[in-house]
């Protein structure tokens, strides 16, 4: 799939225009994730889908990755990492768009998978694709702007999906997703730097068998404690991000209202991921931030739903903006942090799959643990709860984290 003009062997020349191509990349892939919570209240009514299925629903993207992470970190190595964009691209342009045809849920949950393959394909190389195209006093700061990448796509799906849906339904709202899909494929094909190719002839450049690879990765430390500090970010981001329209629409706060205040909540989380990698640059230690982010997510958890703030909308809306803004510092270290974690250069693109595939477990069991917790006390009075703990988990792993780096 490289472009003819793009079909050199030898070492591409570094450039930021194309990490940011790479990075709008992403944001697509995060589209068709965000995709789905705007569009949750017409599936229920026209699906007649229960709370809980919604949640299977929002967070069934994710399965492919729950499931195959690490596998796609091995073939983005050993195929190439733009390579592997393009086809992942593809792959939700074709799911997505098909997806706008189906009426039934038992069609629509297969395609979400689908399109959970193609979330994959893009997420999990695009990291050292960036790394690769930018020089190495930018990465840093460029990895920061990449763990952007979800809110900002989660965002800008929650603002404009309610202003679609209702002028082209949610198939509409689906095949506008795919439009855009696709046009980040026409255009990384033809401004990203093709993929070098190793002296073996194998493309990617690895030059290192794929069992070795995944020994190495699955055999060393680091990419477990980067891996699980991400599952138990994400478990709790996506459980408070994906619920939070129906919640808003219980309050009487629907239509446009309540899709710019979810939009908020979603898009403040870019301020921690960009703040993130420019703390890191300026040797802020990586401990330090990913405390940082699980304290103040704790705190905000209790302000978003706790009955001590039961009487004060704008209090709790405050805890949810603190929330999601800090806590962004935790992705954003975890990206910063995947060359350090990674045991080698040929293993980096893996060890970021097996980051993103405990970061998916965590999403595929948040979204249900919490709708099942709200079900069970009958509101969201007890959600801090489920967040707390995930948040008490994280500052372990990251004291952890913390001990190895200064090791290392």
């Amino acid at each position: 799939m490289n472009s003819p003009a793009a079909a050199s062997t030898g070492p591409s020349p570094r450039s930021s225009g194309a990490a940011w191509i790479v990075i709008l990349a992403g944001v697509s892939a995060a589209l068709h994730v965000g995709k789905l919570p705007p569009a949750i209240p017409a599936l229920q009514a026209e699906l007649g889908l229960t709370l809980v299925q919604a949640g299977f629903l929002l967070s069934l993207v994710q399965l492919a990755t729950m499931a195959l992470g690490i596998v796609a970190g091995l073939l983005a190595d050993g195929i190439g990492l733009r390579r592997c964009v393009l086809i992942g691209l593809c792959v939700l342009v074709l799911a997505g768009a098909a997806g706008g045809f189906m009426h039934s849920a038992t069609g629509l949950l297969v395609l979400r998978a689908v399109e959970g393959v193609g979330v994959l394909l893009v997420t999990v190389p695009a990291p050292s694709l960036v790394r690769r195209n930018v020089p190495p006093s930018q990465l840093t700061r460029m990895l920061g702007f990449w763990g952007a990448f979800m809110p900002f796509g989660t965002a800008t799906a929650l603002l404009l999906g309610p202003a679609v849906i209702p002028w082209g339904g949610w198939p509409g709202w689906w095949w506008l997703v795919s439009a855009f899909s696709l046009v980040m494929a026409i255009w990384v094909w033809r401004a990203v730097p093709a993929d070098a190719r190793a002296s073996t002839g194998a493309p990617g450049g690895a030059g290192v068998p794929w069992p070795a690879r995944l020994r190495s990765t699955v055999a060393s430390v680091g990419p477990w404690l980067g891996a699980l500090t991400f599952a138990v970010y994400s478990a709790q981001w996506l459980a408070v991000i994906g619920f939070l329209p129906s919640l808003y629409q219980q309050a009487g706060w629907g239509g446009a209202r309540g899709a710019v205040l979810t939009a908020g909540v979603a898009g403040v989380n870019i301020i921690g991921n960009v703040l993130a990698g420019r703390l890191l640059a300026r040797g802020v230690p990586a401990q330090r931030l990913l405390w940082a982010g699980f304290g103040a997510m704790a705190l905000g958890a209790v302000l978003a739903f706790s009955d001590l703030t039961a009487g004060s909308a704008v209090l709790r809306y405050a805890g949810a903006l603190l929330f999601s803004a800090i806590g962004g510092l935790i992705p954003g270290t975890l990206f910063g942090l995947a060359p350090r974690l990674a045991p080698g250069e040929h293993s980096i693109a893996t060890t970021v799959g097996l980051m993103q595939q405990l970061s998916a477990v965590g999403q595929v069991g948040g979204p249900p643990l919490a709708a099942w917790l709200a079900g069970q006390v009958g509101g969201w009075q007890l959600t801090w709860a489920m967040t707390g703990a995930c948040c008490v988990a994280g500052a372990l792993l990251a004291a952890l984290i913390g001990q190895r780096l200064r090791r290392s």
